[in-house]
């Protein structure tokens, strides 16, 4: 979900090896709390790199699995669920973005908990 670079790096100086394929915040900073610049990484391509809010960051982020039609990763899919029934407001009556287990659920077990 985050990848942590130097807050002078710029976009074309970025190893794009070690960012995932799955839409990524790119903080440049040590931490997302108080850099001042985000950038937004999608298939390992920057596609916007001057973010200047983690809000705005994780905005994006979080529109882009739905405007490319993307799964949540495995590692991630409790959170990005969480995020999006809890904090956008995106429950649908059947179905999830993630990838579907054995046993079928409306909704994850553990986002169910934190409801």
């Amino acid at each position: 979900m985050f990848c942590y670079v130097e807050d002078s790096c710029l976009a074309g100086e970025l190893q794009m090896k070690q960012v995932p394929l799955t839409p990524t915040i790119v903080v440049c900073g040590q931490n997302c709390f108080s850099s001042s610049c985000f950038m937004l990484s999608v298939d390992q391509t920057i596609v916007n790199n001057n973010i200047s809010s983690f809000t705005s960051a994780l905005n994006l982020m979080f529109g882009s699995y739905f405007c490319f039609n993307i799964h949540y990763p495995v590692e991630l899919a409790s959170t990005l669920e969480f995020l999006q029934r809890c904090f956008y407001s995106v429950n649908p009556q059947k179905g999830t973005k993630v990838t579907k287990t054995s046993t079928t659920h409306h909704m994850n077990p553990r986002v169910l908990t934190l409801i």
